[in-house]
């Protein structure tokens, strides 16, 4: 019986590593022009053969790898969203191999060719935010089945899961308006963000649905405390009337409450403030904790894990799942009986 010649093989014999003979056989990745001529020529003195797509999906199913390729820099997302994928893949015996792209498309493609090389059975890519990205090239991932997380592929044909975002910005105002308040204004960060763009869109589906109008303009900026600090101030000055503040993120929310408590003004007796994320560390270390959404990113990487099972199994999941945020309801929408 002949032994079937491996990339292995040829790897050893150009004296190169699997990843790099890989790059070069599959014409991927910043590969010199020598060495892909030299891995050739040794592909072809073996007799080596490229696998049938058939054969690749048999070979990567035997691997028990998954990698997880995050964008996300500070972990805030991407750690919960590991930990729920493992709760998943542990028990259908995948390990998870993590790495960090920094949000660099090309670190992202040299950690997705290491990867393949690699035998990996599938692929979680995780964003940092919920934009839309470009989907990776089919000829960089051979086929793997992969599963886009938080930033949903540009492509509908591929498999994405995010978070709803115009649900929560509907659910912030409602829960504000449950709270007796009629006089709303948000608080924003970047105007072109999708998440931006998203829960903006569904408080005004509800303020309109509640027959109202926001009491003053929403302030767009950045999502550092400093901003929510900032732009409070500004609405303190406008002399709008205000009874509501829908921030879209905790780290705003922290600083409207310190501004407000600063000029005197009661959290929530005077104002109800609702902020998004619920980072524990700013949303509990408040003055005021506060009332925020929870995204679930641990159930999202349980769900996307769920995703990426199917697909390796020949029934992928195509087109966007949303998942809703949850409410925790804390003192800044809610006095303390």
């Amino acid at each position: 019986m002949t032994t079937r010649v491996t990339l292995q093989d040829v790897a050893d014999a150009a004296h190169l590593s699997l990843a790099t003979a890989s790059k070069a056989l599959n014409g991927t990745g910043h590969i010199a022009a020598h060495t892909r001529r030299l891995v050739q020529t040794t592909a072809q003195e073996l007799g080596y053969q490229q696998r049938t797509a058939a054969e690749k999906r048999i070979v990567r199913q035997q691997s028990g790898l998954i990698g997880l390729v995050s964008a996300d820099l500070e972990g805030r997302f991407s750690m919960p969203a590991l930990a729920g994928a493992e709760d998943t893949l542990g028990v259908a015996n995948h390990a998870v191999l993590l790495t960090n792209s920094r949000g660099d498309p090309q670190i992202e493609r040299n950690h997705i060719d290491q990867m393949a090389a690699r035998g990996v059975d599938g692929l979680l890519i995780l964003g940092g935010e919920t934009d839309a990205r470009p989907p990776v090239k089919p000829s960089t991932v051979l086929g793997i089945p992969i599963v886009y997380v938080y930033a949903p592929s540009t492509d509908p044909a591929d498999s994405s899961i995010t978070v709803d975002n115009g649900l929560a910005g509907q659910a912030a105002i409602n829960h504000l308006l449950g709270q007796g308040r009629t006089h709303i204004a948000i608080l924003a960060g970047p105007e072109y963000y999708a998440a931006t763009k998203d829960r903006v869109k569904g408080a005004e589906q509800a303020m309109a649905e509640a027959g109202l109008r926001f009491s003053a303009p929403t302030r767009y900026g950045n999502w550092h405390e400093s901003w929510g600090r900032v732009a409070t101030n500004l609405l303190i000055e406008s002399g709008e009337q205000v009874d509501g503040l829908y921030c879209l993120n905790d780290m705003l929310a922290r600083g409207a409450i310190e501004s407000f408590l600063e000029h005197g003004i009661r959290v929530p007796e005077d104002v109800a403030v609702i902020g998004h994320d619920n980072w524990s560390v700013t949303a509990t270390e408040c003055r005021i904790p506060i009332t925020t959404f929870d995204n679930n990113m641990r159930e999202m990487g349980r769900k996307a894990a769920r995703m990426l099972l199917s697909a390796i199994k020949g029934r992928p999941q195509r087109g966007m799942t949303l998942m809703d945020c949850s409410l925790i309801i804390r003192e800044s929408t809610v006095s303390k009986r």
